[in-house]
């Protein structure tokens, strides 16, 4: 159910983006989430 959540929420990062620097930042949201997620 966690990697379900995770995956939805990068998904929404990803889809939020106009640039690529935009799209860094946003991996990297999605990579903090991860790792909360982890613990």
């Amino acid at each position: 159910m966690k990697k379900l959540f995770v995956l939805m929420a990068v998904i929404a990062f990803l889809a939020g983006c106009n640039t690529v620097q935009g799209v860094g930042k946003d991996i990297q949201k999605g990579g903090e989430a991860v790792e909360k997620a982890a613990q």
